[in-house]
């Protein structure tokens, strides 16, 4: 039987899509009516510091972060008291590998600005690329503002960044008009719009070079460190107790040797490379527990169940290609940066 609500959700969506295409532009009273929406985060800023400070290693990124709230909140008491306000952009520059916690700080930083009366929604509008740069004369411009209007009262976050600037790009290439339009509404907006860009820190350099007025709007830049083979074996245990697993002492042993096999480098998976592994690890000891008798598996115990050990790690290091010894050439179909 047909459930009503997917009903509904289909057709909105091509309802929202028929609209957008008539108008030409963003549809935010239908957005609103989709029931899919997340509410609002009404945390305090004591709750997102305390969320802050439980995230694995980035204790320098922590500390940034840390500087930026102080250094807002005391601007925001000498405006109480008739000092005058300290003029500098909030708009950010993250560089780092993937995987370590870029778009994880800059949602936090996004409800600490709601929290603090800096921004009226607070809400995180991730794109890359693709969700600013058309195929067509024309186009970039609409799917710049379109980004843009929906980041508005919150922060916009470009992933990989660098790729609206190709030096050397033959053909045309819209990127630059991108870049351009970007600008232009970062100064219209300056009080309803943060803007972050990250990617790896030698392509963001040349990015923030591409354009005269780029670098100068970016007041702080953070550099996200990659994490150590610890912190990699912390994560991978947290992941496991998210999902009500566990890692057992030899599995956390294990966990080690593969980290420090592992290639490291520009473009490493750091956090996702951990997730990676810990999700095949499931599959291994899924096969592990399955490969006895029917009859036994009907008699395995719930602590069987939710462990993960050195035999379902190292068979999902030789799934990815890896080893607990010296490490092998790197596969970078899922290393890929997103």
């Amino acid at each position: 039987m047909a459930n009503p609500l997917d009903d509904l959700l289909v057709g909105l969506s091509v309802l929202r899509e028929q609209v957008r295409q008539s108008v030409g532009g963003e549809v935010d009273w239908l957005e609103r009516l989709d029931p899919r929406r997340q509410p609002a985060d009404s945390r305090s800023l004591a709750e997102l510091r305390a969320e802050l400070d439980s995230l694995v290693g980035l204790e320098s990124v922590k500390e940034q972060v840390r500087a930026l709230v102080a250094f807002l909140q005391v601007q925001g008491r000498r405006l109480e008291h008739g000092l005058p306000e300290v003029a500098t952009s909030q708009h950010l520059v993250f560089v780092g590998n993937p995987g370590t916690g870029k778009t994880t700080i800059a949602r936090l930083l996004a409800h600490m600005y709601r929290s603090m009366g800096l921004l009226r929604k607070g809400h995180l509008v991730e794109v890359d690329r693709a969700g600013l740069v058309g195929e067509y004369v024309g186009m970039t411009a609409i799917k710049t503002e379109r980004a843009i209007r929906k980041a508005l009262d919150g922060v916009l976050f470009i992933d990989e960044a660098y790729a609206l600037a190709r030096p050397g790009q033959r053909g045309v290439d819209f990127g630059q008009e991108a870049i351009e339009t970007l600008l232009k509404r970062m100064e219209d907006h300056r009080h309803r719009l943060v803007v972050i860009v990250a990617g790896y820190p030698r392509l963001m350099n040349e990015f923030l070079d591409s354009n005269p007025g780029l670098r100068s709007r970016f007041a702080r830049e953070l550099t996200f460190p990659d994490y150590s083979n610890e912190e990699l074996v912390a994560i991978t245990e947290l992941f496991a107790r998210q999902n009500e697993y566990r890692v057992t002492g030899s599995g956390a042993d294990e966990l080690r040797r593969i980290f420090a096999g592992a290639e490291r480098g520009e473009g490493f998976g750091n956090a996702r490379y951990a997730r990676t592994i810990f999700e095949q690890a499931l599959n291994a000891q899924a096969l592990r527990l399955a490969g006895v008798s029917e009859t036994a598996l009907g008699h395995v115990e719930v602590d069987e169940l939710t462990s993960l050990n050195e035999t379902d790690f190292a068979a999902a290091a030789r799934t990815l290609g890896e080893s607990s010894g010296d490490p092998l050439p790197r596969r970078r179909l899922w290393w890929r940066a997103s």
